[in-house]
């Protein structure tokens, strides 16, 4: 399967908590990095518009794409979502494999849920 990135901002660390765990345990991804707060200047219904947001980076498959999009939509708090997916052109063959092989659309009752504060010290996680 063809792996992507997917890339949408949110205001609040609720709000990407929020979509990380919907698309990480519905295994429509196989990891969200969330970013810390960035500044964004956009235009916005004929004004110019300067808020802290947050960015989130998923590691997802070509055929995911339609149901992350969908997830993002039904789960964000803005009218108008970013969402923008880019095509992997390369990457370490074992990691692209781990993209495939965790995100497949079916969730598998066995995965355990761990959530925790701060940085994992699982040094051979592949995130």
């Amino acid at each position: 399967m063809k792996a992507i990135v997917v890339v949408t901002t949110v205001g609040t660390q609720d709000q990407a908590n929020l979509l990380a765990e919907e698309l990480v345990i519905g295994r429509l991804a196989s990891c969200v990095n969330i970013l810390p707060v960035r500044r964004s200047v956009y235009l916005w219904q004929g004004k110019v518009c300067d808020d802290q947001e947050l960015l989130l980076i998923i590691k997802t498959t070509r055929s995911q794409y339609s149901q992350v999009e969908k997830t993002i939509q039904e789960l964000h708090n803005y009218d108008l979502p970013e969402i923008l997916a880019f095509e992997v052109a390369l990457g370490e063959k074992h990691f692209l494999e781990w993209i495939s092989e965790s995100a497949t659309g079916a969730p598998d009752p066995r995965d355990e849920v761990i959530f925790q504060e701060g940085p994992s010290d699982a040094s051979d996680a592949p995130l």
